[in-house]
């Protein structure tokens, strides 16, 4: 994947999230704030015009940018924890101007680590890392045996969805939700939900099927 592909995996992770940003602030609703898509939408949607206007010449300065943006405009829990895997994963890409699977697969487990560290978070913990680990493992699993861009990033948004659907009967021990107890059992959570746009938007990418 080069700059170009890696601009196009912002555009279309942005499309996505502006498409599902109702159900994504529904999600919200019941274990949390209730803002998750709008404010979601509103990051991704400044990433994506910040872009447009920087000198990113690099896959990972293309990240960096996105993280710049989603930190500075997104609001909530979400700005600064997405914010810090996508700068997380550029720092990780370095001055790379071609990324292969392997490399890939190092910047998706920095967006993860980064994640983990400023959250103080865990899979199990019923947060966006429970679609992300599962991800991240699936994709280093496929590229071990093997696989190409294609097939690894497809692996990785098919555990995504996974990981999301078993948040359902989590209790949430992070973030807003966590106040609400046990009443977060039977819900899934709104961070997984849109770790699972984004991956599933780069492996629309990979795929050489973004619209």
């Amino acid at each position: 994947m080069d700059t170009s592909a890696f601009r196009a995996w912002v555009h279309e992770s942005a499309r996505l999230i502006t498409a599902e940003a109702e159900e994504l602030t529904r999600l919200d609703a019941a274990i949390g704030d209730g803002d998750h898509g709008i404010n979601l939408r509103r990051g991704f949607q400044a990433a994506d015009e910040m872009l447009d206007k920087a000198e990113a010449e690099t896959p990972g300065a293309v990240l960096q940018t996105v993280g710049r943006a989603l930190i500075s405009k997104t609001g909530g829990a979400s700005g600064p924890l997405y914010g810090t895997a996508f700068r997380q994963a550029g720092k990780s890409l370095a001055d790379a101007t071609e990324v292969d699977v392997a490399r890939l697969g190092s910047s998706l487990e920095a967006a993860f680590n980064g994640i983990q560290q400023l959250g103080a978070a865990h899979e199990g913990d019923k947060t966006m890392l429970d679609a992300l680990g599962p991800a991240v493992t699936a994709y280093q699993v496929a590229a071990e045996g093997g696989a190409d861009l294609v097939g690894a990033t497809r692996a990785a948004a098919e555990a995504a969805e996974r990981g999301l659907q078993e948040t359902v009967p989590m209790l949430a021990r992070k973030g807003r939700a966590s106040y609400l107890g046990e009443r977060t059992i039977g819900h899934q959570d709104p961070g997984a939900a849109s770790t699972v746009l984004i991956l599933r938007a780069l492996a629309t990418v990979a795929a050489g099927e973004a619209t």
